[in-house]
């Protein structure tokens, strides 16, 4: 039975601050709890006016510690800005307070632009052998210790905290497939290589003592309410935003826009296509047979669904509408 979870960046609307995007989190994901979502996953990014979870491990924190069943996790967590360790330690510590309950998901990334990677990392220097060895490193800390391992993770390890790798392209299906990692691919933004890479993680999957047979997450942009008029409208601010993302210039989540896909260049209008081309839009009925469709073409274990909505109230209501339409059970485990 396919899962469905919910991806959350704790979007900052224009006239708001972090602090509002924080609570909204919070209550979104005590909704999706409700609903019968299966987790709540956050995204590490840096520098962007309109996404407050950059402190990524906190806000894990702060959304567990306001649920009590739902999987809360890192969707990822931009491995290349930090020590393996320090992130051993930090979802060790998370695993503690909230047992059972803690994803980790890894991208090779940086989340962000040129300039911030070097205010994170100090430099520049990249090494293409560096993603794959800081994922075993990890694996390392979350395992039971070996006799004279020098450096442990505290809390950390042997709790054996879920690993997941993330990704847009071959490379990362082909580096899941040969350590038997769950893989999630980033189809609500990078869709192109989509069904290539769901095919190549599934035949090099090597099964492992975390993983024994492939397991793929996909991401699908859903907006749903009364009408289909309304859902195209609400998704005016997430198309806003990836356009200015595009210029260079991101900004804080706009308000929707009436007429806004009618103002666009033919370019725009084909990459917007493009990059949303794995969304759904409409409303309940038109909805569940988007997402059948879309599942039913990817083969997917679980869906993460996006939903970049400006009014809060009303991304609430995409999402229950959402829910309801796939008959989710809270009590029910995919």
């Amino acid at each position: 039975m396919t899962a469905f979870s919910i991806l959350d960046l704790s979007p900052i609307p224009e006239g708001g601050d972090a602090g509002v995007a924080l609570r909204h989190t919070a209550d979104l994901a005590q909704h999706a709890e409700r609903w019968g979502y299966w987790r709540f996953w956050l995204a590490e990014h840096h520098n962007m006016p309109g996404i407050a979870s950059a402190a990524t491990a906190i806000v894990i924190g702060h959304v567990a510690a306001a649920t009590s069943t739902i999987r809360v996790g890192a969707g990822g967590i931009m491995l290349p800005n930090h020590a393996p360790l320090v992130i051993a330690e930090q979802f060790g510590t998370l695993a503690t307070l909230f047992p059972g309950r803690i994803d980790l998901g890894l991208g090779r990334a940086s989340g962000t632009d040129q300039h911030t990677s070097h205010a994170l990392r100090r430099t520049l220097d990249g090494d293409v052998g560096a993603f794959p060895r800081d994922v075993v490193e990890l694996q390392r800390y979350f395992a039971e210790a070996e006799p004279g391992q020098r450096v442990r993770a505290v809390p950390g390890t042997g709790l054996k905290v879920p690993i997941w790798i993330l990704g847009s392209s071959l490379y990362g299906a082909q580096l899941a497939a040969v350590l038997g990692l769950p893989y999630a691919f980033a189809s609500h933004f990078a869709p192109a290589a989509l069904m290539p890479a769901i095919e190549t993680y599934r035949s090099q999957f090597t099964p492992s003592a975390q993983l024994s047979q492939p397991y793929v997450m996909v991401g699908l942009n859903v907006f749903a309410a009364d009408t289909a008029t309304e859902a195209a409208l609400l998704r005016t601010s997430i198309q806003q935003s990836i356009l200015h993302l595009r210029r260079g210039q991101p900004i804080q989540l706009p308000p929707p826009v009436e007429g806004f896909e009618a103002g666009l260049s033919v370019t725009e209008r084909q990459m917007l296509n493009q990059v949303q081309s794995c969304s759904v839009v409409g409303s309940s009925d038109s909805i569940r047979a988007g997402i059948e469709e879309f599942v039913e073409r990817t083969g997917a274990d679980e869906v993460m669904i996006t939903t970049h909505i400006f009014d809060h109230q009303a991304r609430l209501r995409s999402l229950q509408m959402t829910a309801d339409a796939l008959a989710l059970d809270a009590r029910a485990e995919p």
